[in-house]
């Protein structure tokens, strides 16, 4: 008998199964940059930035920058140039803010 799986089990099982997954949804539980570039790229190219600080899903801050060709490149947090941009998105307080703790700065 215990072989067996009651109707109403099977039920429960499949409905916790569904509900855990709609509830991860969203959710990255792990660092979104797996290689960084350190080498410098003009403004021009980049429409949008996003800070990511570190938090319990990665050990160290992600920047990540949005090409406007649409590619996205993850760059090195500890280079020069951009540890200025990450100053310069902690520094200004405007609304695009996240709540999530994710900074962003747009291409105007």
């Amino acid at each position: 008998m215990a072989d067996k799986l009651s109707p109403t089990g099977l039920l429960l099982f499949i409905l916790f199964l569904i509900f855990s997954a709609k509830s991860s949804e969203g959710l990255e539980l792990r660092c979104q940059c797996t290689t960084t570039h350190s080498d410098f790229i003009h403004p021009k190219f980049i429409a949008n930035i996003q800070y990511i600080p570190e938090g319990p899903h990665c050990s160290t801050p992600e920047v990540i920058a949005e090409m406007k060709t649409g590619k996205e490149v993850c760059l090195d947090p500890e280079a020069k140039w951009v540890k200025a941009i990450i100053q310069k998105i902690l520094s200004s307080k405007n609304q695009d803010d996240e709540p999530d703790g994710k900074h962003k700065i747009q291409d105007p």
